[in-house]
Formats: C-alpha cells, sequence, structure tokens
C-alpha cells in the first residue's frame, strides 16, 4: 500500500461515528438500517460516513434488494495494524540518533 492509500484509512478512523461503525461491523456484518438505528443522525449523514470507508477500503459494501449490506474488510484492518506497529517498532537508539 502507498502512503496515500493509508492516508484514506486514518482519515476513515479519524471520525467517532466511522469509529463506531467500524466497531459495530467488526463484530457483525450489517445493513444501512441497522446502523441508522444505533446513531441520531439522518440516512443521507449516514451514506457520507459510509462512502467515506468504502472508498478508503476499510468497509465493503453489496446491494441487497432495496437494502445495502456492510462488512468490515478484515485486509485493510490488518495492513493498518501492520504499518502501526512498524512504525511504534522504530528502535529508540535510531529516533533519538536522528534529533536535530
Amino acid at each position: 500500500m502507498k502512503n496515500a492509500d493509508f492516508a484514506l484509512l486514518f482519515k476513515a478512523m479519524s471520525d467517532e461515528t466511522r469509529l463506531r461503525i467500524i466497531d459495530m461491523l467488526s463484530k457483525e456484518n450489517l445493513c444501512a438500517c441497522h446502523i441508522l438505528e444505533a446513531f441520531n443522525i439522518t440516512q443521507p449523514t449516514l451514506s457520507y460516513h459510509m462512502k467515506i470507508l468504502v472508498d478508503s477500503g476499510m468497509v465493503t459494501s453489496q446491494k441487497d434488494g432495496n437494502w445495502t449490506r456492510y462488512y468490515l474488510n478484515k485486509d485493510s484492518i490488518a495492513k493498518v495494524q501492520k504499518l502501526t506497529s512498524d512504525l511504534l517498532s522504530v528502535d529508540a537508539s535510531t529516533r533519538e540518533s536522528d534529533a536535530c
């Protein structure tokens, strides 16, 4: 993944509502109507959040008749975990020697 791809993932995770949606989807796949029930937001606002999550690759969607069902993309989650782990595992002595 490129840095721009990671930036989209982190943008998707930079909002409290989207983090709650990610948490909900980590437990089960959900229809948009069930996600909407958990929030005090309008359907267009939910669509906005879901577009960001889908565009980032964090979530995938599938039409099911009149409904849209959402799934957490576990590959994207794993890539974010690996990037975070790699960034945090930089040797402390390297960071100190690079200081100005």
